[in-house]
């Protein structure tokens, strides 16, 4: 296994944790020094994804898309992180986490990091991505860049698709401020002259209404090649004298504000979630604000004025040197099909048992089925439920549905199993975070049909991804399952990495029913043979083989941990794998996001190596292996080692049994990561973030190294 890359040097720890070498004491695993904070470190994260941004070695246009990213991410960022921690602080709720920092110090912590953020992104947008793209042709025009053709035909888009659908709005005692939409486009306008009442000096309100577009594509016709935009908030700033006739506009300034997403529900006392759900989500759009973005350009006082508006403080603004929606910017990587200026194209892999059409239950029956997305079709989990839906002998279908998205190529077999009579029982997860609207259309969808559909659990979201079947085959039952690490989901398929097992094992498809079963009909804690199953296994599981690698390692046997995660928060994880390191076991861990594990603290954590790998596409698939003296196990699951995933879920971590198909996952998503020098961050004990370099070796890129095995 690739050890730290050679030639990459951690970068200088701080004075306190190199104060760590000279204790002679054991140490305690619960001292704040030991931790990093778990906000910082997403914060961290989106400055890797921001750092693809950068990367000149990333074609144009995928670096534009990588900088929307990082822009949404920040976004929801402050609707939810930023929101909670926010809320608990002004109520004095907001317990420090292991790291220890107190609230109010973070949310310093966290605007300084953010301003750092912020600043990078709109200096690479300036100085590199808008000369670079106009360079290939692909304008984004300002005011003082429209040609005078230009401006005739914007103008005239203008008057003609834009200001019928406006309503400005100005402000004084009789128009108070309006409620605001959270992270819709809105411009301040200052006028000078006198109203139809003699009234001197207004400000003026104007909110972009959501049906009209964020980027306008000027025609190929007029001065350009079809590739000029413009945002919209540019058009608002230069016509905003058709908004107000007869008043000259003393300046115009395009903010944001964006607002608590969290939705608050005690699901003990409501009689319907998807009831209450509903209702709650009428007010999300309108929760309490967090942060206030405005134009850089825009005068102290009219962000006062906002801010004041909003209940925001100083710290809560943030000025923008470009779009205050720059995340728009998006949205032009789907409109424009420039290949050169892309990742190439591939075609995922038909797995080799699934090809000619074959009888999927007949091949799933002799032998387990391997996915490896997206560099292998999640066309065959579709197909698989398509043959269940028409196949007769199929009696019962049941399904869980966190993410699947409003076109979902699933929910149709669904409705016409249910049509044709079998049992179909989905388990549709409504809290799923900004998908609850999505949702609950889906389920009313599904009840329409025929479907039986529940909610999970009151108190815990049903995050697992498992579907079942029944078929009966002679005169038995036998049961079919695909379990999966990402959500049932045909675009995300297609950029998250995730692996799902087809198998028709027994231990693993009664498990599954057992779960299926407490879902649906609130029972009893249950007890399963091959599954890890949270709230009730999982964490106590991975907590015992943590510390049966320790003890194989006390022992003078090899001992070996690796896993892969998107995050890793929960304390008592980490004293074990801090255990096991101060025990002697080399330990690995491949995590995307947060990381509140420090590593190569000298007796605690020397053994702990920590990458993360950001590229191409999101690694999402999650991988716990455990040597166990030779015997090794090695588990995929939807469950990251956090605190919610391990006690506040539904979640399972499925074993794979089969020895080839083990070595498969083993091979392509840990010992492959491992090895990659490009594409790679390695964490060092003060929580920075050094990206691997090839050094010596010939470059190596996890996702390129597949994309050639699996799709070349």
């Amino acid at each position: 296994m690739p050890a730290r890359q050679r030639g990459m040097s951690p970068p200088r720890p701080s004075a306190r944790i190199a104060r760590m070498k000279h204790r002679t004491t054991t140490p305690d695993l619960t001292a704040p020094e030991l931790y990093l904070n778990r906000e910082l470190a997403a914060l961290e994260f989106h400055g890797r994804v921001l750092a693809m941004a950068r990367d000149p070695a990333v074609p144009l246009l995928e670096r534009l898309r990588y900088l929307a990213i990082t822009a949404g991410n920040l976004d929801e960022y402050f609707e939810v992180r930023v929101a909670m921690l926010k809320h608990h602080h002004a109520f004095g709720s907001a317990a420090p986490g292991p790291d220890g920092i107190p609230s109010g110090e973070l949310l310093t912590r966290i605007r300084a990091r953010v301003l750092e953020l912020v600043n990078d992104l709109y200096a690479l947008w300036q100085r590199e991505l808008r000369p670079q793209l106009a360079a290939q042709g692909i304008r984004f025009l300002t005011r003082e860049q429209w040609s005078p053709r230009q401006r005739r035909w914007l103008r005239g888009y203008f008057e003609h698709e834009v200001l019928p659908v406006l309503s400005p709005l100005g402000l004084d005692p009789a128009h108070p401020f309006p409620r605001i939409l959270n992270k819709t486009l809105n411009v301040v306008v200052v006028l000078k002259g006198r109203d139809a009442f003699g009234h001197e000096g207004h400000t003026a309100l104007v909110r972009a209404p959501r049906s009209l577009p964020r980027i306008v594509r000027i025609p190929a016709m007029v001065d350009g090649g079809g590739d000029d935009f413009v945002f919209l908030g540019e058009l608002l700033q230069a016509f905003a004298d058709a908004m107000f006739p007869g008043f000259k506009v003393g300046g115009a300034y395009p903010f944001r504000v964006t607002r608590n997403s969290e939705l608050m529900i005690e699901e003990a006392e409501v009689e319907n979630l998807a009831r209450a759900l509903s209702e709650e989500l009428i007010g999300r759009g309108y929760a309490r604000p967090v942060r206030l973005e405005v134009a850089a350009d825009c005068p102290q006082a009219i962000v006062r004025m906002l801010a004041d508006n909003f209940g925001l403080e100083d710290a809560d603004v943030y000025r923008c040197d470009g779009p205050v929606n720059i995340l728009r910017v998006g949205q032009v990587y789907e409109q424009l099909d420039r290949p050169e200026l892309k990742f190439p194209r591939f075609v995922p892999r038909q797995p080799p048992a699934l090809v000619n059409g074959r009888d999927l239950f007949e091949t799933i029956a002799r032998h387990d089925v391997l996915l490896h997305h997206p560099y292998e079709s999640f066309a065959a989990v579709v197909e698989l439920l398509r043959q269940a839906s028409v196949d007769p002998e199929v009696l019962a279908i049941k399904q869980t549905l966190y993410r699947a998205g409003e076109d979902s190529p699933l929910v149709e077999p669904l409705i016409a199993a249910a049509r044709a009579g079998k049992d179909v029982t989905v388990v549709v997860e409504l809290r799923a975070r900004f998908d609850e609207e999505a949702n609950i259309r889906l389920a009313t969808r599904l009840q329409e049909a025929g479907v039986q559909v529940v909610y999970g659990v009151v108190g815990y979201k049903t995050h697992a991804k498992m579907m079942l079947i029944v078929r009966r085959e002679g005169a038995t039952l036998r049961r079919y399952a695909h379990l999966s690490t990402g959500n049932y989901h045909s675009i995300n398929s297609r950029t998250y990495t995730d692996i799902g097992l087809m198998t028709a094992q027994p231990q693993i498809t009664e498990d599954l029913h057992k779960v299926f079963q407490q879902l649906s009909g609130l029972g009893q804690v249950i007890r399963l043979e091959r599954l890890l199953h949270s709230p009730f296994t999982l964490y106590p599981g991975v907590l015992a083989r943590i510390e049966r690698e320790a003890e194989h390692a006390r022992a003078g046997r090899p001992a070996r941990i690796i896993a892969k995660l998107n995050a890793l928060d929960e304390p008592h994880v980490v004293q074990a794998l801090y255990r096991a390191s101060q025990a002697g076991v080399e330990i690995d861990l491949i995590v995307r996001g947060a990381c509140i594990l420090r590593p190569g603290l000298p007796g605690v954590s020397e053994r702990i190596r920590v990458r993360s790998i950001v590229g191409r596409f999101l690694e999402h698939s999650r991988v716990y292996f455990f040597l166990n003296d030779g015997a090794s196990e090695i588990f995929c699951s939807s469950a990251d080692w956090m605190e919610r995933n391990l006690k506040r879920r539904i979640e399972v971590a499925f074993p794979i049994l089969d020895p080839a198909l083990a070595g498969r996952v083993f091979d392509e998503t840990l010992a492959n990561s491992l090895a990659d020098n490009t594409q790679a961050w390695l964490l060092g004990s003060d929580g920075r973030y050094v990206r691997a370099t090839p050094g010596e070796a010939p470059p190596y890129s996890a996702q390129q190294a597949l994309l050639d095995r699996l799709c070349g």
